[in-house]
């Protein structure tokens, strides 16, 4: 793989918190490239650095050591003014909150990012977007009005719309049902295969997983294996692997 192919890079990154005997390492040198038009999950135990990987990656948390860099810019360079740039105009986000303003309707809410830049949509892209969505019919809906794949929707919607170089998604499915998940992620998907996007994910589910390219797996803040092409099965095959080499390594006696 060449360079221009790396949407996002990890290199040695460690996070840690509380000091001395209190001290907790969520990251323990962990390196991963992320490559660009692909669907990438990362998955892993609870506590295993998931969120705060893609927090750092994603500049909503400074690492306490290592570098990241999206495209060419490196994260760790940039003053407070230029990160918040680069979050609000290179990087996309999907919550598991939905995070929708209750009183703006759809359509106000997917434009808000744009708005507060002060840039115009592209209007073929927004219609692309829109149609992709199938929200056409749900524009002038407050959150309120709808369903909880919906307002999910709506918020897919909000991180692609400024066409971000990267999107990343914290457990985009995890507060809907299994319809509503779906919708959510073949939306996902489909923005990948058609658009071109780039999408980390952070997911404990296997079924979620099985939408992407390849999933990264962490455990004890580590990178510990990879997976292309997953099934739900291969995927699950993979999560139980772990969890029983952990319990295999956990000290029985304290």
């Amino acid at each position: 793989m060449t360079d221009a192919t790396v949407a996002a890079r990890a290199r040695d990154l460690v996070k840690t918190y509380g000091k001395d005997d209190a001290e907790v390492h969520a990251l323990d040198g962990v390196s991963l490239d992320v490559m660009a038009g692909e669907f990438t999950a990362v998955m892993g135990p609870s506590g295993s650095g998931k969120s705060t990987l893609m927090h750092c990656m994603a500049a909503l948390d400074a690492p306490s050591a290592g570098s990241v860099v999206i495209g060419d810019t490196e994260l760790a360079q940039l003053k407070d003014k230029e990160l918040t740039r680069l979050r609000r105009d290179r990087v996309g986000f999907v919550f598991q909150a939905f995070n929708l303003v209750p009183t703006l309707t759809a359509e106000e809410n997917i434009l808000l990012p744009l708005s507060i830049a002060g840039r115009k949509p592209d209007p073929d892209w927004y219609q692309q977007v829109i149609d992709a969505v199938g929200l056409a019919d749900r524009l002038k809906h407050r959150p309120n009005e709808m369903s909880g794949g919906q307002q999910q929707r709506v918020a897919c919607a909000r991180a692609l719309v400024g066409r971000p170089s990267i999107v990343f998604a914290d457990e985009p499915t995890g507060n809907l049902d299994s319809t509503s998940g779906a919708e959510v992620l073949s939306f996902l998907r489909r923005s990948v295969d058609e658009f071109g996007q780039t999408i980390v994910m952070v997911t404990h589910d296997p079924v979620a997983a099985s939408y992407t390219d390849r999933v990264v797996f962490l455990a004890d803040g580590k990178v510990v294996d990879e997976l292309r092409k997953p099934t739900a099965e291969t995927v699950l095959e993979h999560m139980t692997a772990l969890q029983q080499r952990a319990m295999s390594t956990s000290p029985q006696e304290h």
